[in-house]
């Protein structure tokens, strides 16, 4: 990829080398997750986690991403991205990286992370290790509780080989026949039901660790499966065996046009995605040739091929990384609640007085869920509408909604089928609020509802009073404690009305495109957003001051990107915050110089999408559902809601802008190449870590960061 320098002719914004590669940001996102389990200052099971995320990160990464990448490339899909890659490129890209990860985690966990935990008095053990009082215990498990479970698949002409199903790690087991010279194959799939480590008593009985906890011992499930295959095969002399992990296409693709039933073929397509296509095999060193042959033959991969020593699939690790060893884990906390919240009568009455913001996972979940149960059982409630993408398993929502059907409320609720690998929890619970009465709807063909969006409607006195809650994440209380996302509660009543519409525009026959205050997506949100840049734009060609602060996820639509180079030439000063994948060059003489991009990786996932048009002060501030990418603006069902209240404005500036753009310890700073450098503490600065300081206020029950924007100054790059 061409990289400009000063001596350069300005390019055409269609330039390729205005572009980075989607799948290469992403991976190079990950790699910043990766960075986490390097790095000391986290906690060790913090680290452990990070690694284990890190790994199911890649797996979700092959299952969708590559996968799709085959598919063009089977298909003779030759037409570039606007990176200039083709599909090909960028596979043979995506391997190298992705394979330079695998080794780089498992070096990390076999060199320092294994042996840390083993300090800590949380020991993975090999079974040459073992005392024999362990090995004891330890085959006694196995026949009692895994034995069972266990099926040899021997492959000979009388057995074809096996279906491997997605992410199950087998062994490939080779014996030798007395009665021939041809080595005997055999197959044992690892049970996924089962605890990856089992626990075994330690040795010593009463070992302690450093840090005084009696210590655990573990043995993976697959070591002990290896060592126990002589009760598998009695009688066979087995010559060796080794492990494999296939990964599978689990992309689910619906030809929503010719489904008379959306809920049918979705879950139809659940139940066959397990038999995707073999995308990636993961194979350990040693493996005999003619045992990676037949693998590659049987699975029909050429170069899938993933060779890394030591333990495969470290997503398994976060069995590990939950352990209840408080003092390995960042300290507990308790959200907070609004003061508002807690002063009022009830929670109609506190958003009446004003609206409220809530900033999770700081600010706890359960306002929405006492707004949600209040409106259930209240007699003056007339109807409750939702939009629900993901809420989980253990979904309190669900059964709220389900009371409200059961008080005779009408309750609507648009239901997300096709949310990649919730779809199975989905249509359960599209079920069980259909048998409820609840009036459920899927959304329009070829488009997905993303939007997160709560209606109350209520009388009071001889009026209705409509009740909105309008959220960057989703209706589900467990990733509320685990992501950054901000959310507004409000009865505006042109707030009200647009959510009446919207709601109306996905149960029934609509073709709106313009609301009073919200911003939908796929009519009218790339134009908006592309809108208020060339505001800015031209507020800085008229010599007034130009700029923008965004905070999302992934930047990767072309025209946002080519109208940001645009306001960047013309002088506007623009900061981007962008946790994952970013399409966008920063510092490109002529073209972006005025840009700069940061990511943060921290304790929380950075979710929420917080944009300001304008100088801080002056700014015009929107929260969305919605990243700036193609899928959003054109495929998703999306809002963007502007924040009119000027105490919210300053609430969400203080608490989700400035405190990223003081962090010196978890931001990472993209160069002009697309490599991430993190950001250090300058010669007599002190450390700022934005999630921590955020969560330590937030525990104390301190103020926001209302002095913060003085601290850190106007909106311009350092």
């Amino acid at each position: 990829m061409s990289v400009l320098s000063s001596d350069d002719p300005v390019p055409s914004l269609d330039d390729s080398a205005l572009f980075l590669n989607r799948e290469l940001s992403w991976l190079a996102f990950n790699r910043r997750v990766l960075d986490q389990a390097h790095n000391s200052s986290w906690p060790l099971l913090e680290r452990v986690k990070f690694l284990a995320i890190h790994g199911s990160n890649l797996d979700e990464f092959f299952m969708i991403r590559v996968s799709g990448l085959q598919e063009q490339l089977d298909a003779a899909i030759t037409e570039p991205l606007p990176d200039g890659l083709t599909t090909d490129e960028q596979l043979q890209r995506v391997r190298a990286v992705a394979l330079e990860q695998l080794r780089a985690a498992s070096r990390l966990y076999h060199d320092e992370l294994w042996p840390a935990l083993e300090q800590a008095g949380i020991r993975i053990r090999s079974w040459d290790s073992l005392s024999d009082e362990q090995k004891t215990a330890a085959g006694a498990y196995f026949r009692r509780a895994v034995f069972p479970v266990l099926t040899p698949l021997a492959l000979d002409p009388g057995h074809p080989f096996p279906f491997l199903s997605n992410l199950s790690l087998s062994l490939a087991v080779h014996a030798s026949d007395p009665n021939s010279a041809e080595p005997r194959l055999a197959f044992v799939k690892i049970p996924e039901t089962m605890p990856r480590f089992v626990q075994i008593p330690p040795a010593p009985v009463g070992h302690e660790s450093a840090s005084g906890d009696v210590s655990i011992d573990f043995l993976s499930l697959e070591e002990l499966t290896q060592n126990h295959l002589v009760d598998l095969f009695p009688g066979v002399p087995i010559e060796g065996s080794y492990p494999f992990r296939v990964t599978r296409d689990m992309d689910i693709d619906i030809l929503e046009d010719e489904a008379s039933d959306l809920l049918s073929a979705v879950d139809r397509e659940v139940r066959r995605r397990k038999f995707g296509a073999a995308v990636r095999l993961e194979v350990s060193p040693g493996v005999p040739w003619h045992v990676r042959a037949m693998l590659l033959d049987q699975l029909e991969i050429e170069e899938d091929v993933y060779e890394v020593d030591g333990t495969l699939g470290l997503s398994g690790l976060m069995q590990i990384a939950s352990l209840a060893r408080p003092q390995l884990r960042d300290a507990a906390f308790s959200a907070r609640v609004p003061p508002a919240w807690l002063e009022a009568a009830d929670p109609f009455s506190a958003i009446r007085q004003s609206d409220i913001v809530l900033h999770h996972p700081y600010d706890a979940f359960t306002p929405v869920l006492e707004l949600l149960s209040l409106a259930a059982d209240d007699p003056n409630v007339l109807a409750i509408k939702m939009i629900l993408y993901r809420t989980g398993a253990q979904a309190e929502v669900i059964k709220i909604l389900i009371r409200a059907a059961e008080n005779s409320k009408q309750v609507a609720v648009s239901i997300e089928l096709k949310a990649r690998f919730d779809e199975e929890k989905n249509i359960g619970w599209a079920r069980a609020l259909e048998r409820a009465g609840v009036h459920v709807f899927y959304g329009t063909a070829g488009i997905k509802t993303h939007a997160k969006t709560l209606l109350i409607v209520r009388r009071e006195g001889a009026e209705l009073r409509r009740y909105v809650h309008l959220s960057t994440g989703n209706y589900n209380a467990t990733t509320a404690k685990l992501y950054t996302d901000t959310a507004l509660l409000t009865c505006d009543p042109n707030i009200g009305e647009d959510a009446s519409e919207l709601f109306n525009a996905l149960s029934g026959f609509s073709n709106k495109s313009e609301y009073r205050r919200i911003i939908a997506a796929p009519a009218r949100l790339r134009l908006h957003v592309v809108d208020r840049i060339e505001h800015q734009r031209q507020r800085a060609l008229a010599g007034q001051e130009g700029r923008i602060f965004a905070k999302l996820n992934s930047i990767v639509d072309k025209q946002v990107i080519q109208a940001l180079y645009r306001a960047s030439q013309a002088g506007v000063q623009i900061e981007l915050v962008v946790r994952g994948i970013c399409c966008l060059r920063p510092g490109l003489p002529g073209i972006s110089d005025n840009i700069q991009v940061r990511s943060l990786v921290g304790r929380f996932l950075e979710h929420e999408r917080v944009f300001c048009f304008g100088p801080i002060g002056q700014e015009e501030l929107y929260l969305s559902s919605a990243d700036w990418m193609p899928r959003n603006f054109d495929r998703r069902v999306e809002v963007m809601f502007p924040i009119l209240s000027e105490t919210i404005r300053r609430q969400i500036v203080a608490e989700s802008v400035m405190p990223v753009r003081a962090d010196n310890s978890r931001v990472y700073e993209m160069d002009s190449n697309g490599r991430y450098h993190l950001r250090q503490p300058q010669p007599g600065e002190s450390a700022f870590d934005a999630q921590s300081e955020t969560l330590q206020r937030a525990r104390e029950g301190r103020p926001r960061f209302v002095n913060l924007v003085r601290a850190v100054g106007p909106l311009t790059l350092k």
